[in-house]
């Protein structure tokens, strides 16, 4: 354990967060921009003391329950939380995965500026973290389950009412492009339990899936044009997009048309009626218009 550069990496971190980013209050009397030692400690749930101790350079070897509690008082990002097990001598926590993940905070900040588009955070197992008003009214809220069924991967090859959102004769090529997606997930994150676990699934219930996985075909899919087939709206246009966080770990996808374009006034429609009932509000709209 390098007691040392443990101190100086808890001080160098303590003091770039401002108490508004961790909702303490300024105060006329606070000297420095930084949180106190006892407000680290307070936010980590340690005693003064003890995270005294750790930023002097003394003490025990912390465990790995205090790292996190630390890299999450001290809002770490994931190079810097995988810093700190190392410079405790500890082995690093296991990688964020699944629906109880939280959308980064990059990714929910462009999420939160995307007000005129369909937009939403999903894992790189397409289970959806967070979702926008319009991301809603166009593919339906993310759905409250754990495990495998969190994934839409998982249930476009288990579930026939997944599909639906796609029109019949897309089916074929979304299938492929699940799959060589699932692919590039697996070689990167290696032996992860959670793939692994969710491959083997698929392979025993899906045909489909199963002789699509012995192609080996991998691609990371970045950007799609897709035909949602939508309740009220009818099927609708639209390009999706990725933008991938650096770890690759979540995506923040969004839905746009071509201005002048059927599925561009569609889309347009959607930001009027929302998650409303659809197919009265667009009868009312269209008496309106005509």
């Amino acid at each position: 354990m390098n007691h040392s550069e443990l101190a100086a990496f808890l001080k160098t971190r303590r003091d770039r967060v401002r108490p508004a980013d961790v909702g303490l209050p300024v105060g006329p009397r606070r000297r420095v921009p930084g949180l106190r030692r006892e407000e680290v400690a307070q936010l980590a749930g340690l005693s003064a003391d003890y995270y005294t101790e750790l930023e002097r350079g003394r003490g025990a070897q912390p465990s790995a329950q205090v790292l996190a509690a630390l890299a999450r008082a001290l809002r770490l990002n994931g190079d810097e939380r995988d810093h700190l097990f190392r410079l405790a001598d500890r082995p690093l926590p296991p990688a964020s995965y699944g629906p109880s993940a939280h959308a980064q905070p990059a990714l929910l900040g462009l999420l939160d500026r995307l007000t005129t588009t369909p937009a939403q955070v999903i894992s790189d197992l397409h289970e959806v973290l967070a979702q926008n008003p319009l991301a809603v009214a166009l593919v339906g809220p993310r759905r409250a389950v754990k495990g495998p069924e969190a994934s839409f991967v998982y249930r476009w090859f288990t579930d026939p009412d997944a599909r639906k959102l796609y029109p019949p004769e897309d089916h074929p090529h979304h299938s492929r492009v699940f799959v060589a997606d699932l692919q590039a997930v697996a070689a990167r994150r290696g032996q992860d339990p959670e793939v692994t676990r969710m491959v083997a699934a698929l392979r025993r219930h899906s045909e489909e899936f199963a002789a699509l996985w012995e192609t080996r075909d991998v691609a990371v899919r970045r950007t799609d044009h897709k035909r949602i087939v939508h309740p009220a709206l009818g099927v609708i246009e639209v390009d999706c997009h990725s933008l991938l966080s650096e770890d690759g770990r979540q995506r923040l996808l969004w839905f746009s048309a071509p201005p002048g374009t059927e599925g561009a006034a569609q889309l347009e429609l959607l930001s009027v009626i929302g998650t409303q009932d659809m197919t009265t509000d667009v009868d009312e709209l269209g008496r309106r218009r005509g």
